[in-house]
This record gives C-alpha cells, sequence and structure tokens, in this order.
C-alpha cells in the first residue's frame, strides 16, 4: 500500500485538466480544510473530491471489489475509509462548502464529467448571487 498515491492520480489530473481547460480555477490539497480536499474551486465555495472506486468503495461499482485474502482486514480498511469520508464531509459542510465528488470510473468518460460539473457549479453560482 506504499505505493498508492495520495495525490496527483490520474484520475485526479484528468479532472483538473478538464476543469483548466476550460477555465475554471483552483487551489491544490488545502492543508487548513478538513480532509485536504482535491481541488477547491474557492469562487464557487466547492471542494471536489476525486474517489478511487476501490479505496472509497463507489456503491454498484464493478471496480468497487474486496480482496479474497485477509477479507476482515479489507472490510475494516474499507468502512474507516468510508467514514472519515463522512465526517469530512460533513465538517465542509458545517464550514459552508459545497460538495462534489468524481469517482475515478466516471473519468473513462470525460465530457459526462465536464458537462456534469458546469451544471453542478453553475447551480452553485446562482445560488450563491
Amino acid at each position: 500500500m506504499s505505493r498508492v498515491r495520495s495525490k496527483d492520480t490520474k484520475p485526479e489530473l484528468l479532472v483538473r485538466s478538464i476543469l483548466h481547460r476550460n477555465g475554471f480555477r483552483f487551489r491544490l490539497h488545502k492543508k487548513e480544510l478538513p480532509g485536504k480536499p482535491d481541488i477547491v474551486l474557492s469562487k464557487y465555495r466547492t471542494i471536489i473530491f476525486v474517489h478511487g472506486c476501490f479505496w472509497h468503495q463507489h456503491k454498484n461499482c464493478p471496480d468497487a471489489t474486496v480482496p479474497k485474502t485477509r477479507t476482515d482486514f479489507w472490510l475494516h480498511k474499507f468502512s474507516q475509509n468510508m467514514e472519515r469520508d463522512r465526517k469530512v464531509q460533513a465538517a465542509l459542510r458545517k464550514l459552508g462548502w459545497n460538495i462534489i465528488i468524481v469517482w475515478e470510473c466516471e473519468t473513462l468518460k470525460p465530457d459526462r464529467i465536464l458537462n456534469r460539473l458546469q451544471r453542478k457549479l453553475k447551480n452553485i453560482s446562482n445560488k450563491l448571487l
């Protein structure tokens, strides 16, 4: 597990590239925010987390498998990850941040990601006005 990257993963780089190419400006991994979010769009008061389907157990995703060996260890690990996600998201919402989750499997269709992010950010922008 020491080789598993926590930042600058391929899905994260793809989402960042999509955002930047379409004029969105952001900060990365702001340490002063709970959970050190992957992408912070301050203008929209929005945080984007790019979750790996395996590590965060994306429901109904074929990539969210449980290894056949040491199953108890992995189930415990996954439940801790999901609990931490819930706590971090609750803390960020309490601070007034909007949260968008992009799953690793969604990065296979970049057009859909762009459309979804633009739609959500437009809705958020309208609420802020």
